[in-house]
């Protein structure tokens, strides 16, 4: 385990009073684990802009109805098998579905297998949620 350091911090106190509140409403135990989350918020942003290996889930909502749309998602899919780790596919309504697809790779062929996804048409909304491998988290 990292040995734990302390330091100081110097805000403006209608920001610390804004910053309280705002951890307060999401229930941090501490100043100091809203603060890791963010440095580690931040420490994944960055593995995500230099390019390394991430870890994510693309969210897709479609209409299933549209003419060959599963097919064209399907082949995407499986077109990039080496990035997906799983997927999950939830019937919305009688006409919507959601498909979260778990994935990992290097950065960039994830994004482009997102922006792949999204632009499909029929493709009602899709996003894409930036996580870590934990390996540079320590």
């Amino acid at each position: 385990m990292n040995k734990l350091v302390r330091f100081g911090v110097s805000l403006g106190k209608d920001l610390l009073d804004r910053f309280d509140a705002l951890i307060a409403e999401r229930g941090y135990a501490s100043r100091s684990e809203a603060f890791r989350d963010l440095i580690r918020g931040s420490l994944v942003e960055e593995e995500w802009r230099a390019g390394g290996e991430v870890a994510g889930a693309v969210t897709i909502v479609y209409d299933h109805h549209k003419k060959d749309l599963v097919n064209r998602l399907t082949d995407i899919q499986h077109e990039a098998h080496d990035l997906i780790i799983s997927t999950q596919h939830i019937h919305l309504d009688h006409d919507h579905c959601l498909e979260i697809i778990a994935v990992r790779g290097r950065a960039l062929e994830v994004r482009r297998l997102a922006d792949s996804l999204r632009s499909v048409k029929g493709v009602l909304q899709g996003t894409i949620n930036m996580a870590s491998t934990g390996k540079k988290l320590g």
